[in-house]
């Protein structure tokens, strides 16, 4: 059995204005969804453990509402610690989006031990929308960065102006950029997906179950 790591942020408030988030509802619950589809496990590990917040936008439609249903919330509730993964019992990682990964992912060391190790263990590495923050920082054994001359996307800069510019402390689009990244992304809010190797990631939260279909094709090949 194929079996995937959801890591997550534990933060509810980010920015100046102190905004509420949470990991974004339909980019949990789509993926997941999907994962438990094809019979595959999910575990979910957080920074801190514990409750690793969601944040409820559009709970009333349907396959949020599967979510909310079955066993994922408790799994948010009591999350484990991103220090006691074991990497080596995992098929794929994913980093669903949301505002809060921006706050306390990007600069955590074991996260991004987490995504490098996994990476170069032959596994798959997967983000969507604002999750691939906890790639930027992200390097390699040989010092490269892992999104350096990747195709990837995330969050864009004009999604970005139309949502939480006042909340972020940096353009997502651009840290990508500037870690070496082929990015690229299409009409704001308009499902965007990519693959480039064992590498899988999405523009915003319509690109969600595409991450996740894209991490199936690549598991089961």
């Amino acid at each position: 059995m194929k079996k995937i790591l959801f890591v997550v942020s534990s933060t509810s408030i980010i920015g100046p204005k102190k905004r509420r988030t949470g990991n974004l509802l339909p980019e949990v619950a789509h993926p997941y969804e999907v994962f438990k589809k094809e019979g595959y496990e999910i575990d979910v590990y957080s920074v801190k453990g514990g409750d690793a917040p969601i944040e409820m936008v559009e709970p009333e439609e349907s396959i949020n509402q599967a979510f909310l249903k079955g066993e994922g919330p408790a799994k948010f509730k009591n999350s484990g610690k991103i220090e006691d993964v074991s990497i080596d019992k995992y098929d794929a990682v994913f980093v669903p989006g949301g505002l809060a990964p921006v706050a306390d992912l990007p600069d955590n060391p074991t996260v991004q031990k987490i995504l490098s190790s996994m990476y170069e263990k032959g596994k798959v590495v997967s983000a969507v929308c604002h999750g691939p923050v906890c790639l930027i920082n992200v390097k390699l054994t040989d010092g490269s960065y892992l999104v350096s001359g990747k195709k990837v996307t995330g969050f864009s800069i004009t999604e970005e102006f139309d949502y939480a510019r006042e909340d972020v402390p940096f353009e997502l689009e651009n840290e990508l950029k500037d870690r070496g990244a082929d990015y690229s992304c299409i009409t704001p809010w308009q499902a965007y997906s990519i693959t480039d190797g064992r590498l899988v990631t999405g523009q915003n939260p319509a690109s969600a179950t595409g991450v996740a279909q894209r991490v199936v094709t690549i598991l089961e090949a």
